[in-house]
């Protein structure tokens, strides 16, 4: 195929304006008709003539489902910002006596992923078993547990007790949540949606900075025990929400629930039409990719992650994104506040309101992607965005080095200079990495295996958050910002892997995914995409050809 031109009815012509004759095949130059590239033609066909009224009530109640699902994240994320703001408290260090650095705040910060990594397995049995809004119902009920324990915790035992309690509640709804986000949407709408839900860390990380910049304020100890406890409000939202959303067709279809599932499909993905060409396609895949005695029903049945080709390839996919996704330098998040002291911001008010912006600031480069999720592919935004990620890390570690050997007598330049590129690389990191925590492990793996592989997911995640959280403290006490060459040089290698073994899973409906990874090569036959020919009315006329991106 020539790179200007495609060759339909043995005519070579323009693949921007191309016109095709009713039962000849003949092909004339004519605006009635374009060549487009898409992923899967019978996909874009069923699409192009399903179309879906994005503000139906059907279309709003998915969205509902969806704004449940990303509660979830938003009771992660929340995490994230705090413990970092709640340590630097006056009062919680007259009460704990725990420093801002060292074994003791490396305890306090880990045994909340100690929590989630012992939790994560107990998360996949009851989300195959019963369903992915029990997983959601049962986890925040856990984590309002672990919230009364360490938010009326007077000691470093029982503080921690309840950060152990919270991260098993965390572990639970982050397999359920997930998993629900992706099995529920139109294919077409799956990136927005699963990406919609991992922003959900944004959405509990900001009110977090926000909460405690405002609690500092406070002369007692509810200075860092409210905090504590409004963690628990986007769990409540959800332990209301559930009873009000529809159950996943692909959990409902894997338990004998036919009907139940088609109807789904019918409802949200066809306006209503059980015979729409979308609900009969997602139907006819559903039956040939589910099966009913599949390893769900086995709650410790690993195999076809180790034993089978697509199983290998799918499982690296997970455990890629899950390690890269905490491991690539955002770890260093947690310690926000000792991050800003080593750049020269003294203020405990000033850095916990940097604290913020910083939050905020990732959220927008977040946010930005999932816009674009549906649209943009996976494999070549994590290749340039890992890279960039080395760039401005290496900038602020450059810096850092220049603003030490100053000694007291610090430039502005160079430390706005230093503040700016840490700004930047989590601006970076988010808009790269964090729809795609969300989108890349739920559809690497299909149906029956899906929450096995997020709680095996959320094991990995857990444990890199364990060796961020525990080594973190210890690292930046003793080496400071020579910390950070260490994510420096393993972004580069980063960047390398998923160039060589980075899936490509955009454009596809789930099971389609199926035949890509059982290709020899699948990162090579994940880049193979359709060209066909698209009436002026936005019908799909024929399928020209298959090649590589």
């Amino acid at each position: 195929m020539d790179e200007k031109g495609i060759n339909v009815g043995g005519v070579m012509v323009s693949q921007e304006h191309v016109a095709v004759t009713e039962g000849t095949g003949a092909a004339t130059s004519s605006p009635r008709a374009k060549a487009k590239v898409v992923h899967n033609a019978e996909l874009y066909a069923a699409i192009q003539e399903t179309k879906i009224d994005y503000k139906s009530r059907n279309s709003l109640h998915l969205y509902f489902a969806v704004l449940v699902a990303f509660c979830c994240a938003c009771a992660n994320g929340y995490d994230g910002s705090l413990l970092t703001g709640i340590v630097a408290m006056s009062h919680f260090q007259d009460t704990f006596h725990s420093g801002k650095t060292g074994t003791i705040v490396a305890i306090m910060f880990s045994l909340y992923t100690v929590g989630a990594m012992v939790g994560s397995p107990f998360g996949a049995m009851l989300s195959d078993k019963y369903g992915r809004r029990a997983g959601m119902f049962c986890g925040c009920s856990i984590i309002i547990v672990g919230m009364i324990i360490a938010s009326t915790a007077f000691t470093i035992a029982q503080f921690v007790v309840g950060r152990f309690v919270l991260g098993f509640g965390i572990s639970i709804v982050t397999v359920a949540a997930p998993a629900y986000s992706v099995e529920i949407p139109p294919p077409h709408w799956r990136g927005r949606s699963t990406g919609f839900y991992n922003c959900g860390w944004f959405g509990g990380a900001i009110p977090a900075a926000a909460v405690v910049y405002g609690c500092n304020k406070i002369d007692n100890d509810y200075s860092w025990r409210i905090p504590l406890i409004v963690q628990a409000f986007a769990c409540i939202f959800v332990l209301f929400g559930v009873w009000f959303i529809p159950e996943s067709p692909r959990f409902l279809m894997a338990n004998g629930r036919e009907e139940e599932a088609i109807d789904f499909l019918a409802k949200y993905h066809g306006n209503g039409d059980r015979n729409s060409k979308l609900v009969q396609l997602e139907i006819e895949e559903m039956k040939e990719g589910i099966r009913q005695d599949g390893i769900d029903k086995r709650p410790l049945d690993y195999r076809p992650f180790l034993f089978s080709h697509s199983g290998r390839w799918r499982i690296l996919q997970v455990l890629m994104i899950s390690i890269f996704g905490q491991f690539s330098g955002n770890g260093l998040g947690y310690f926000n506040t000792t991050i800003f002291e080593i750049i020269g911001v003294s203020s405990i008010e000033q850095q916990l309101a940097y604290n913020l912006l910083n939050s905020v600031l990732s959220a927008v480069g977040a946010l930005t992607a999932v816009a674009y999720t549906d649209t943009m592919p996976r494999r070549k935004v994590l290749i340039i965005g890992t890279l960039a990620c080395v760039a401005a890390l290496a900038t602020n570690s450059g810096l850092s080095a220049a603003l030490e050997a100053q000694g007291e007598h610090i430039q502005d330049s160079y430390a706005k200079g230093a503040l700016a590129s840490y700004f930047l690389f989590n601006i970076v990191f988010s808009f790269t990495y964090t729809p795609l925590q969300g989108v890349i492990p739920t559809e690497a793996l299909e149906t029956t295996t899906r929450a096995k592989g997020l709680a095996f997911s959320s094991v990995i995640v857990y444990a890199m958050g364990f060796i961020n959280q525990f080594a973190g403290p210890i690292a930046l006490g003793n080496i400071g910002y020579k910390y950070i060459y260490v994510f420096v040089g393993w972004d580069l290698v980063e960047t390398v892997l998923w160039y060589f073994f980075g899936v490509e899973s955009q454009g596809r409906t789930l099971e389609q995914l199926e035949w890509v990874y059982n290709q020899p090569n699948p990162v090579k036959a994940s880049l193979k995409v359709d060209r066909v020919i698209v009436e002026a009315d936005g019908r799909v006329k024929e399928k020209v050809v298959t090649s590589q991106a």
